[in-house]
């Protein structure tokens, strides 16, 4: 205690050990997938003791976890839908989270204003607060407080008056996604966790009808390894499907995807104080104003995806959507397409569902045998990640044929430097510890999710990958024919994630 923590290496080198050892190791537990859910099961079961891998396609958080409203919350929107079990798991992970992770996670007020003739009435949502606080077992940050209409109008100036009735304030919390994914996986490495990015599985290993671990390939040379595993976990997202079918080429989908689109505007431009949740005035769907430094987060929405989950973007119609409600509840900023600096989209991996409407789909998850010796997961939330988890590794424990240990994930600090969003002078060091302590093998990877400058530049940062794949070059033995090659492959990438259709 008070002892300075060692950290194991987390770079390039690393992960090629990673790799060496996978070939023909023999594991208790593989992880599928390098997203939230995938490392938070990766960190508890190394933190157990069980001989534990992850690997992850593209990079950690490069799909759903890197796209996400960045809230950490209690689900008030869930109510409406009854799911009260759902609210309090969400609430008390919540502060487990804060507690655990406090320079990831961090408090969060909302202003909810509410008008005539709205969906929710001040009625309801004084219902749905006082529940939402009892839920949380009134260990929330704060509680709820209902406002009259002067009240809302001096915490948020710009907001409509005309209508205006009142309102309240409710407190959830914000998180850095990509960086809490990141953190999760780096402290399953320091736990003993073989750790590789940028290593998709080509095949499963079976043997007599068990699914005994998998043929992973390194993305960077196209050499195979071979691990086997007594339990492999499909932690895989929006692709949990396409591992499902290669243990069982007849499975049955097991997820519905659904498409959420974010925009990020100069906050100079919007003028909110805080965060503000608000009704849609078209469909009446709940969404989010929030505060993201010097921007703005306007999110999200929620609508079916049957398309390619490798080119998923949002569209006109989403920022057309997105700036109209803004545009409503705040009719001065008058904004438009032009106003925004980027606009992206994730797919939500929900449990299959033949509810109408995807605002019915539950966002409970499920955890299912879908062959011996492989457990899937699909739904959830960002915010029951590590809940999630404990229990994929209760049950991966029981396969492996391991003895029961309690996770001890809640207890214990995450630790992590928050991400700083470098101008030029501080590009060069930002780019190094991407590259040496933080496992940034890609452009991509530097400027998307380790530094977050491509939402902040209206360009992305496609002017800048040259000079970042020459910084990455010497600790990753690129020449200057391949730096070249790195920078037009971010150029692709980026188009790939922030073109709007």
């Amino acid at each position: 205690p008070g002892g300075a923590v060692t950290r194991a290496p987390f770079d390039a080198a690393a992960r090629q050990r990673a790799l060496d050892a996978l070939d023909r190791a023999e594991l208790d537990v593989l992880v599928i997938g390098g997203g939230i859910t995938g490392a938070g099961v990766a960190r508890d079961a190394a933190m157990r003791g069980l001989r534990t891998a992850l690997v992850e396609r593209e990079d950690f958080a490069s799909g759903t976890s890197s796209r996400s409203s960045r809230l950490i919350h209690g689900g008030l929107r869930y109510l409406e839908h009854g799911e009260f079990h759902l609210v309090f798991e969400a609430s008390r992970e919540r502060r487990t989270l804060l507690g655990m992770a406090p320079g990831l996670v961090t408090p969060l007020r909302f202003t909810w204003p509410v008008y005539r003739g709205a969906r929710i009435p001040k009625w309801k949502l004084r219902a749905g607060l006082m529940l939402y606080d009892a839920l949380a077992l009134f260990r929330n940050i704060e509680r709820h407080h209902m406002l009259g209409a002067a009240g809302i109008e001096a915490l948020e100036p710009r907001l409509r008056r005309d209508g205006l009735v009142g309102g309240a304030t409710y407190y959830d919390a914000r998180c850095d996604d990509a960086r809490l994914t990141l953190a999760t996986v780096r402290a399953a490495a320091d736990a003993g966790a073989l750790v590789a990015n940028h290593a998709p599985v080509r095949a499963l290993i079976t043997d007599k009808g068990a699914v005994r671990g998998a043929e992973i390939e390194c993305a960077l040379t196209g050499r195979t390894v071979r691990a086997r595993a007594a339990c492999v976990v499909n932690a895989a997202g929006p692709w949990t499907d396409a591992v499902r079918l290669m243990a069982d080429p007849a499975a049955r989908t097991g997820l519905r995807g659904t498409k959420g689109a974010h925009i990020l505007i100069p906050r100079v431009s919007v003028g909110n104080a805080e965060a503000i949740a608000l009704t849609h005035p078209r469909d009446g769907r709940v969404m989010f104003i929030l505060p993201d430094g010097d921007f703005t987060l306007v999110g999200t929405t929620d609508t079916d995806w049957f398309g390619s989950l490798d080119d998923v973007r949002a569209t006109r119609e989403d920022v057309r959507y997105l700036l109209e409600a803004v545009n409503h509840y705040l009719p001065a900023v008058a904004l438009e397409p032009a106003d925004v600096v980027s606009a992206w989209a994730g797919i939500r991996p929900l449990v299959a569902s033949d509810a109408i409407t995807t605002a019915a789909v539950s966002r409970e998850h499920a955890i299912t045998l879908t062959a011996p010796g492989m457990l899937t997961v699909t739904g959830g939330k960002l915010t029951t990640y590590r809940l999630m988890a404990e229990q994929i590794v209760d049950r991966a424990e029981r396969i492996a044929g391991r003895p029961h240990r309690a996770s001890r994930t809640a207890e214990t600090p995450l630790a992590a430097e928050p991400a700083r969003e470098p101008g030029a002078p501080e590009l060069a060091p930002a780019v190094e510890r991407a590259v040496r302590e933080e496992m940034a093998l890609t452009v991509a990877d530097v400027l998307i999710r380790r530094t977050r400058l491509a939402f902040r530049l209206p360009d992305h940062g496609v002017p800048l990958a040259p000079a970042v794949a020459a910084l990455m070059a010497p600790a990753l033995g690129w020449s200057a024919e391949r730096a070249r090659d790195a920078a037009a492959a971010y150029a692709r990438d980026a188009a790939r994630m922030f073109t709007i259709e």
